[in-house]
């Protein structure tokens, strides 16, 4: 039996102490669960909810989906998104064009777009039947982009230009404008270049990764976003090939260090599965310590982990693909307590079990955007309210704990 700060049954909310949070909440379902009608009076504070500045740092799919959830929470957000991919059709314009990734750039504004969808449809549209075989399943979102950067003359103007034609719900930028690649330390001490290679199947174990060049830094508005967040979510995504590729370009672990001194909330997103190429064998803490380790030790305060199963079928078509479901026992919350982080568990993942069609690439058992959302904003409610009261100096919530909704645990009931 899992220990008494992980709840079951009704999907609540876990925490090993601290803040917890009821599972599934709105800004106004956290009101009516945790506030006595006496202070009702204090809905005036939850608007400061709405002005809670998030940053997501991840790739197109992981942080888009974490943005989707929360839009409608928030009115700030800010996606950070990596820019060291070298393979498929980002791999092709990069070595064509010379420009930073622009594949996980394109997917992020597509998915955020608020334009036309014919014009949503054409950026992913991908060329087919061309006479130069290499652009055949090239993204023309891909080509569009770095046809804008030197059109605009530099990588920065072509994002700003394509934030304003493709009129995202937030603002979607690269963690860095260098042209710099992604290199791997293997357990065996031989080293791979660039992340094609990084996250190529059958090989040793990923030790560390590093960027290749020297002189790269954080894009300047990024490390402004960071540095005045309040809620700041990474992943999900790759870990290795997107979530740390972020965390290791200079200037983004002390931005976030900054935030945290400022009394921003930092939440890692945790994926659903393992990943061939990269963690093989990893659970969940393994994930969790990676993030640690790379990010600095008490600069992370929870995780969000999914507890739901896909159906059985869908569960052996990922194993088959080399992908597990990770689960979460009563050692690994420990193990990730033992890091310093709280741990959020429930069900977050799809409902639909239809396999997407991706260009070679491997799908995976995805996040539902609205779940992962209203975890967040169940965090942001919190500590909006804790702010709010300090302005008008008024009691705060008390957060409901686990002691307070009599969960039964190993020991009894808590």
């Amino acid at each position: 039996m899992l220990p008494s700060h992980v709840v079951t049954g009704n999907e609540a909310v876990l925490h090993s102490g601290g803040r917890g949070v009821a599972r599934g909440a709105t800004v106004e379902s956290v009101r009516d669960q945790w506030w006595s009608p006496a202070d009702r009076r204090t809905f005036k504070r939850m608007k400061y909810a709405r002005d809670f500045r998030v940053v997501a740092l991840g790739g197109g799919v992981g942080a888009s989906q974490v943005m989707i959830g929360l839009r409608e929470y928030t009115r700030f957000q800010t996606g950070v998104i990596a820019v060291t991919d070298s393979g498929r059709s980002t791999g092709v314009v990069r070595s064509a064009l010379n420009v930073p990734a622009p594949g996980d750039l394109r997917n992020a504004l597509v998915t955020l777009s608020e334009a036309d969808p014919v014009l949503k449809d054409l950026f992913q549209h991908r060329l087919a039947g061309t006479r130069l075989d290499q652009f055949n399943g090239v993204a023309f979102g891909n080509l569009f982009l770095a046809a804008l950067a030197q059109m605009t003359g530099s990588f920065e103007h072509a994002i700003l230009e394509m934030n304003r034609i493709m009129k995202p719900s937030a603002n979607v930028l690269p963690v860095t404008l260098s042209n710099t690649h992604l290199c791997a330390e293997l357990v065996d001490g031989t080293v791979r270049y660039e992340e094609v290679s990084v996250r190529g199947t059958e090989k040793p174990a990923i030790r560390r990764v590093y960027l290749r060049d020297d002189g790269v830094e954080a894009y300047a508005p990024v490390v402004d976003a960071l540095r005045t967040a309040d809620l700041i979510t990474i992943g999900p995504g790759s870990l290795f090939t997107t979530v740390i590729a972020c965390l290791i370009v200079p200037g983004i672990r002390e931005a976030i260090g900054e935030a945290r001194a400022n009394g921003a909330t930092t939440v890692y997103v945790c994926n659903t599965t393992t990943q061939p190429g990269q963690t093989d064998g990893f659970t969940l803490s393994d994930h969790v310590a990676e993030v640690v380790g790379y990010l600095g030790t008490g600069n992370l305060d929870y995780t969000l982990v999914n507890t739901g199963v896909p159906a059985a079928h869908v569960v052996d078509r990922h194993r088959r693909e080399g992908l597990a479901l990770m689960t979460l026992s009563a050692a690994e919350l420990r193990r990730i307590n033992d890091l310093g982080v709280e741990v959020v568990a429930t069900s977050l993942i799809e409902t639909g079990t239809e396999t997407r069609a991706l260009w070679n690439k491997v799908d995976t058992v995805r996040h539902e955007p609205a779940r992962v959302g209203a975890e967040l904003a169940s965090l942001m409610a919190v500590i909006a309210d804790s702010r709010a009261a300090e302005l008008d100096k008024t009691p705060a919530l008390r957060p409901m704990m686990v002691a307070d909704q009599g969960i039964a645990t190993d020991s009894g009931t808590a």
